[in-house]
């Protein structure tokens, strides 16, 4: 290794198990010490495999054949394992939750401090280390099932740095955070890598919240593909997807390529455009949903307070707001899963409470934000054949179902070996075979690639258009201003606003788009409308 390489790979190549496919394929990449690595790609790409071939996950814990060599801070991961890596690699994975052992926060750093066997004073010394670095101290003695989304992200990465990694990896560490806790994720990380020099391997699908951020950015176009490594702006113009304002740079001609909204801003004060006004969008057909001072409690605390709200047929409606807000629970309580402790709930002319739960699913379909909860049959097919049966509809064929959600040919694949991302289309397609009136979706964009996500938009748009209501909680803000034509926004349990979409999302500081926050017109909420807006200008 040279001396200032703290990651090599030299010519690897793996295949997973019963895989004729090497996710990677001869790789030849570099990471320098003190490096920001963005790993960005398609969904199935091999970014995770990357990865987890930094602390050697992969091989050892996934199975599959690996070929070529790695070298990671002077280690062999496929020769030593993870266990050996684990005091030089740190690594956070999708769902923080999935790693933590104990259920204390304090606890869970010195959890891998114990078994590294260091002592009791050194343990000490880094957990209030890694408590202040990660600003959580006062969570110290906090259960951690009580904790948002973002303070356990803090938490997961507080764990793996008490062991001083020399290397962070994060798989997609920003997916199901809202914009804010996001923020505070990344401004961290960044802090961490200026101010102590840490080598910080991170993938992202949500370009638009890393890529200012990045030293390099290294694009995996997919299976068989060689890697794009380089400056970021000058990767992104390689690839098929970008965030919204490097889209727009492109159409546009921008150059050089402004990667955040301050260097994008002397760009649009000379764009001349001339924004059409856009018509409010109807109300749709009769009410579809009714939720009437609905209040629900979890072990006496209350999750929702007095909620109230109509969706009318054929809307397309996006829930907002931060971690902990509300917008799963009152899901759960549209679709039945959860009874109101007060309050109603009127879902198709169905009380929900009232009826048994069989006869709501009829009619209502509902994604959850783990589609894995959704998948137990042995191939894709064979779920969407259970959810015509359990409907008592008869059976259709998948593959035209698959091609909707972009998963073609994949009738015969295992689920659980499927990416998150497709995981997550394989759940959509086994709710939407069943044809139901209303639709709901909770972080449906999880896992999702740009190119998914678009496609998403659409096939939304589409089910609306055949009179289906639309209902998705969401963080991800450019989706939203695609697809809704309404957004509800709840804080603490309550709606705090309700309205157009171009209205609500333009007076929130945290839910606005990218393209919004370059040109602050409430008409310019994504890259078509400002191509629209310059063709009329001429």
């Amino acid at each position: 290794m040279t001396s200032t390489s703290v990651v090599e790979w030299h010519n690897v190549t793996f295949r997973y198990p019963k895989s004729d496919v090497a996710v990677l394929q001869g790789l030849d990449l570099q990471i320098q010490e003190g490096e920001l690595i963005l790993v960005a790609g398609r969904s199935g790409s091999g970014k995770s495999t990357l990865l987890r071939t930094i602390n050697g996950l992969v091989p050892h814990f996934s199975g599959g054949r690996i070929a070529g060599e790695t070298w990671v801070a002077g280690h062999k991961p496929v020769r030593e394992g993870p266990h050996a890596l684990s005091p030089v690699v740190g690594f956070v994975q999708q769902d923080p939750e999935s790693q933590f052992v104990v259920n204390i926060v304090e606890d869970e750093i010195a959890f891998a401090l114990e078994n590294q066997g260091l002592p009791l004073t050194v343990m000490r010394a880094r957990i209030e280390k890694v408590l202040e670095q990660m600003n959580i101290a006062e969570l110290r003695h906090r259960r951690i099932n009580t904790l948002s989304a973002g303070q356990k992200q803090r938490v997961a990465i507080a764990s793996v740095l008490g062991l001083q990694p020399q290397i962070l990896v994060l798989d997609e560490p920003t997916s199901q955070l809202d914009p804010q806790s996001a923020q505070g994720v990344l401004t961290t990380l960044q802090q961490l890598n200026q101010e102590l020099g840490l080598t910080i391997v991170l993938s992202e699908h949500r370009l638009e919240r890393v890529v200012q951020y990045a030293d390099r950015v290294i694009y995996l176009p997919g299976p068989g593909e060689a890697p794009i490594a380089g400056q970021p702006a000058e990767v992104l113009l390689q690839m098929p997807f970008a965030p919204p304002l490097v889209a727009l740079a492109k159409a546009l001609g921008w150059h050089p390529v402004p990667l955040t909204i301050e260097d994008g801003r002397r760009f649009a004060a000379q764009a001349h455009l001339q924004p059409a006004d856009v018509p409010t969008a109807g109300s749709g057909g009769s009410p579809c949903v009714e939720a009437r001072d609905v209040w629900y409690h979890y072990n006496g605390t209350a999750a929702l307070r007095g909620v109230s709200l109509q969706v009318n047929e054929g809307q397309v409606v996006a829930l907002m707001g931060r971690n902990g807000a509300g917008k799963t629970t009152l899901l759960k309580n549209l679709v039945g899963l959860l009874h109101p402790s007060r309050g109603e709930v009127v879902v198709e002319g169905l009380e929900t409470s009232t009826v048994p739960l069989e006869r709501v699913i009829e009619r209502v379909g509902y994604v959850p934000q783990d589609p894995s909860s959704l998948l137990f049959a042995d191939t894709v097919a064979q779920e969407l054949g259970f959810t015509r049966r359990a409907h008592r509809q008869p059976p259709v064929a998948h593959e035209p179902w698959l091609q909707r959600v972009g998963l073609s040919g994949f009738g015969k694949r295992y689920p659980r070996d499927l990416s998150v991302g497709e995981r997550q289309r394989v759940a959509l397609a086994s709710i939407l075979v069943a044809e139901p009136n209303l639709l709901l979706l909770d972080e449906p964009t999880r896992g999702l690639d740009p190119i998914e996500k678009r496609n998403l938009g659409n096939l939304i748009h589409e089910q609306a258009g055949q009179g289906r209501t639309v209902i998705l909680a969401t963080h991800d803000v450019e989706l939203a201003a695609r697809t809704a034509q309404r957004v509800v926004i709840m804080n603490e349990g309550r709606i705090v606003a309700d309205g157009p979409a171009r209205e609500v999302m333009t007076a929130s500081t945290m839910f606005r788009p990218q393209v919004n926050r370059l040109f602050r017109d409430p008409r310019l909420m994504t890259v078509e409308d400002v191509l629209e807006a310059r063709a009329h200008a001429g």
